[in-house]
C-alpha cells in the first residue's frame, strides 16, 4: 500500500504554513511581537524589522523545500526548529501562549503533521 498521497499532502501543508507563516506575520504586515523578539537581542527598531523580514524569506525557502526537495530530514528540522521557536515565544512573550491561534496550537499541529509523515514514510519504505 502507497502512502504517496498522503506523503504529498502533508507536504503541500507544511508548506503552506511555512510560507504564510514566512509572508504575512513578517514581510506583508510585521508583527509587532517579531519586532520584540529581535529588539530583546539588542536590535533598533529598524534592524528588528528588517530581521523580522529577513527570518520570513527563511521560512518561505524553508516551506518550498517541502514541496521541492522533500525529505524525512526536512521534517526533523521543522519538528526541531518549532520547538526551538515556541521555546523562545514561550520565554520572552509567554502571553502569546494563552492567546487565540497562539503558538502552541500552530506549531504543535505541524510538528504532528510532520511525525505522521516520517511514521508513514517508515511504514511505506519497510514494505518496499
Amino acid at each position: 500500500m502507497s502512502n504517496a498521497k498522503a506523503l504529498k499532502f502533508i507536504n503541500f501543508v507544511l508548506a503552506f504554513l511555512w510560507i504564510y507563516q514566512g509572508v504575512v506575520p513578517k514581510i506583508i504586515f510585521i508583527n509587532s511581537d517579531e519586532i520584540f523578539v529581535w529588539q530583546t537581542i539588542g536590535l533598533s527598531f529598524d534592524y528588528a524589522k528588517l530581521s523580522g523580514r529577513g527570518s520570513g524569506i527563511a521560512e518561505v525557502i524553508f516551506g518550498l523545500l517541502f514541496l521541492f526537495s522533500p525529505h524525512k530530514y526536512i521534517h526533523y528540522l521543522s519538528i526541531l526548529g518549532l520547538l526551538g521557536l515556541l521555546l523562545l515565544i514561550g520565554f520572552l512573550i509567554p502571553s502569546t501562549l494563552i492567546s487565540p491561534y497562539n503558538p502552541i496550537v500552530m506549531n504543535i499541529s505541524m510538528i504532528s503533521l510532520s511525525i505522521i509523515y516520517l511514521l508513514l514514510l517508515k511504514e511505506q519504505t519497510a514494505h518496499l
